[in-house]
């Protein structure tokens, strides 16, 4: 389902980087040259756009969205700041809106009629592609004639930065957010998985620093969530805010709203006399995805492997890494965002 990108065997590289830099537009090129910016985690160069942090060639993709994409009233978008279970999240949605296409059951029948789950031979972020990396980074209008409604979309782009078509649509937004430490340390972990050859370069004084002050993909992370938690405070209707500790903690109630918000809750039936939830959550469930031999060797389109989107997804892993002023200084600046606000991790 996404669009076809450049592979490379080492995604994140600096000829990786080179490739995609070859495909930018002259037009996205010259709006490069008037932003400002900075040394990325990749150490590669970050932009500023529109009050939030990219890479060159995110900026692309974003400019032809913006300009290009046309929301219809039964789309799906899940939207995720990175590394707050944007997998995870993925799986669950593709799971909880077919769950009368595709069988469950990693055992099927061949006699049966249905069909056999995507997941168990597709990674999530091939199921559900990317606005910015899968669908406008290499044209302006993509084919999107052979997705099957509700189209279900994904993007980590801050909602100021949106196409107006979404916003003005009555299409729905699924926004899951993390605790901000766990994101780091998450983060952190993962750019080093992609770029091995500059983790001297990478060290984790280093790139704190830069998440604190707000510069990292798509960030400042904290002004990223605050645009979406405020807008679901506005339009409950269009936007529901996730938590991962929540879905973590709750799975099962996080679900039946989610299914509920969607237009796709469990009825009677499926709550009281199946295992409809909890086929649904045992199948998108980390462990499980994580020991698909798909996400084991297999790649995405872009040349990432599969394997690097898992690596423990636990709640509070920052205890193990952040130093005592760290977790000050994240919490001090958590808190001063989002404290009037009442959002808490």
């Amino acid at each position: 389902m996404a669009a076809a990108k450049s592979e490379a065997a080492n995604p994140g590289s600096q000829e990786h980087l080179v490739k995609y830099d070859e495909e930018l537009s002259q037009e996205c090129q010259k709006l490069i040259t008037t932003l400002p910016m900075e040394v990325d985690w990749f150490a590669d160069q970050l932009y500023q756009y529109q009050g939030f942090w990219y890479q060159k060639r995110l900026i692309q993709g974003i400019v032809n969205c913006q300009n290009h994409f046309q929301a219809q009233d039964s789309d799906i978008l899940i939207v995720t700041p990175l590394k707050c279970g944007t997998t995870w999240l993925k799986a669950l949605t593709f799971s909880l809106i077919n769950r009368k296409t595709y069988d469950m059951k990693p055992n099927l029948d061949a006699t049966q009629a249905i069909a056999p789950h995507p997941l168990l031979t597709t990674n999530p972020h091939d199921l559900v592609p990317n606005f910015e990396y899968d669908l406008y980074f290499s044209t302006k209008n993509p084919d999107l004639s052979s997705f099957p409604s509700p189209r279900l979309l994904s993007s980590h782009m801050p909602y100021a930065l949106l196409p107006e078509s979404i916003k003005q649509s009555r299409c729905k937004m699924v926004f899951l957010c993390r605790d901000p430490k766990d994101v780091f340390i998450s983060l952190w972990h993962f750019m080093n998985r992609l770029r091995p050859d500059v983790q001297e370069f990478n060290t984790i004084e280093y790139l704190f620093e830069k998440f604190r002050r707000g510069m990292s993909l798509f960030g400042p992370f904290w002004d990223h969530v605050l645009g979406y938690y405020k807008e679901s405070l506005e339009r409950p209707e269009k936007i529901m805010v996730l938590k991962y500790e929540e879905l973590k903690s709750e799975p099962v109630r996080v679900l039946k709203d989610l299914g509920k918000f969607l237009g796709y809750g469990f009825s009677d039936e499926e709550e009281q006399n199946s295992d409809v939830i909890g086929d649904i959550l045992r199948l998108s469930s980390f462990e499980n995805l994580r020991n698909l031999e798909v996400n084991k060797s297999g790649k995405l389109v872009s040349g990432i492997e599969n394997k690097t989107y898992f690596r423990r997804g636990e709640v509070g892993d920052w205890k193990n890494f952040l130093t005592v002023d760290m977790i000050k200084q994240l919490d001090a600046i958590t808190e001063e965002k989002f404290g009037k606000y009442g959002l808490k991790f």
